[in-house]
């Protein structure tokens, strides 16, 4: 009787706890995209012509070996294509809001 005596307090504690949620990325990621979005193996030109230009574009990463291939990205207000070469490897979606929880800012 006890051992429920103490567990009773921890479980209201948990309780609260979990009526305060977070809005995660990777639920919003999961809901099907309102807009359409840049498709792997999408060349520079057909994203370009199909979004127009970014907002940012930023310093391309890699490169100082011939192993390790040279990545662009391009910030749009919704989310940041990565690029190999010329051609989409990734797309990722941005922040939505100041609350949500997600990817740190890209560095610069």
């Amino acid at each position: 009787m006890k051992r429920y005596l103490t567990t009773l307090p921890l479980l209201a504690v948990l309780a609260i706890s979990s009526a305060h949620a977070d809005t995660l990325l990777i639920d919003r990621s999961r809901e099907k995209p309102a807009i359409a979005l840049p498709v792997r193996g999408q060349s520079m030109q057909q994203v370009q012509a199909q979004f127009g230009d970014p907002g940012e574009r930023l310093e391309p990463r890699g490169g100082q070996k011939r192993q390790w291939p040279t990545i662009n990205r391009w910030v749009y207000p919704q989310f940041t294509v990565y690029f190999e070469k010329q051609k989409v490897i990734d797309v990722v979606a941005n922040r939505a809001d100041a609350n949500e929880i997600g990817p740190k800012p890209p560095i610069r």
